[in-house]
């Protein structure tokens, strides 16, 4: 019996020192996502995307080297640049030069570094809707983190392997690799209206063909009203996907 005390109490204690090691880093969040230079079209999109609750299940802290993969229009960017800003560092890298230019320099973003990926990498045969990418590397090592967030999708499955690799070599031993997408339903073949969905099950074999082990997922932005049939930027499904929410570890 008081083995058992002492484990509940030693579980709960490593919660609570968890919990307040990411205080700092939450504070950082909400400072970020308060910050007056997000277009109102940025932050219509916060309640829809949960940042701090999704970083926190992403284990991010202020003071890791991160390494975010096609990040779009940098909503999340503007986010992680500002966090990582005094003791941090942030990469950006593959289809990242827009990002890039339009913050690398500016105030909070000092961090922030584009890793260069030159767009002929890209490649999709005649009529398809994906691309795939060689082999490839970032050139860095020893990173805390990774994260990508709805653009797996986007790849074909070799591009896919090839992305995973260079983010599992990229890592250092212990580090973490945070997936978002939007989910297809399991098995289901490719259509014109899923095709910018993914398997999650395909997702999680293919990561952990790689050489990488599956922590956990989390359910923020499960949404049960997504039937998982329609693409997902039709007007009544936009905003309200079902995305898995995965994270893994590099042994």
């Amino acid at each position: 019996m008081k083995l058992i005390v002492a484990l509940l109490l030693g579980s709960l204690s490593l919660n609570t020192l968890a919990a307040s090691d990411f205080a700092a880093t939450e504070e950082k969040i909400n400072a970020a996502l308060a910050d007056e230079r997000r277009t109102a079209q940025e932050t219509a999109r916060d309640k829809n995307r949960k940042a701090v609750e999704t970083l926190a299940f992403f284990g991010l802290r202020d003071d890791m080297k991160v390494l975010e993969l096609m990040p779009g229009g940098g909503w999340y960017t503007k986010l992680l640049a500002p966090v990582l800003e005094e003791k941090g560092k942030l990469y950006v890298s593959i289809g990242a030069e827009r990002t890039g230019e339009a913050l690398v320099g500016k105030p909070g973003f000092s961090s922030l570094e584009v890793i260069p990926f030159d767009r002929s990498n890209f490649s999709r045969k005649e009529g398809a809707r994906k691309s795939t990418v060689p082999e490839l590397s970032f050139g860095i090592k020893n990173l805390d983190m990774v994260l990508t967030f709805r653009n797996m999708h986007n790849f074909t499955a070799e591009g896919r392997v090839n992305i995973n690799h260079a983010t599992f070599n990229a890592l250092k031993s212990g580090g973490l690799y945070g997936v978002v997408d939007h989910t297809r339903r399991h098995m289901q073949s490719e259509s014109g209206e899923n095709w910018r969905r993914i398997d999650p099950v395909q997702v999680i074999k293919e990561v952990e063909a790689t050489g990488f082990e599956f922590i956990d997922y989390s359910t923020l932005h499960y949404r049960a009203d997504d039937e998982l049939k329609y693409e997902v930027g039709r007007r009544s499904v936009s905003g309200n996907t079902d995305r898995f929410t995965m994270l893994f570890r590099k042994p």
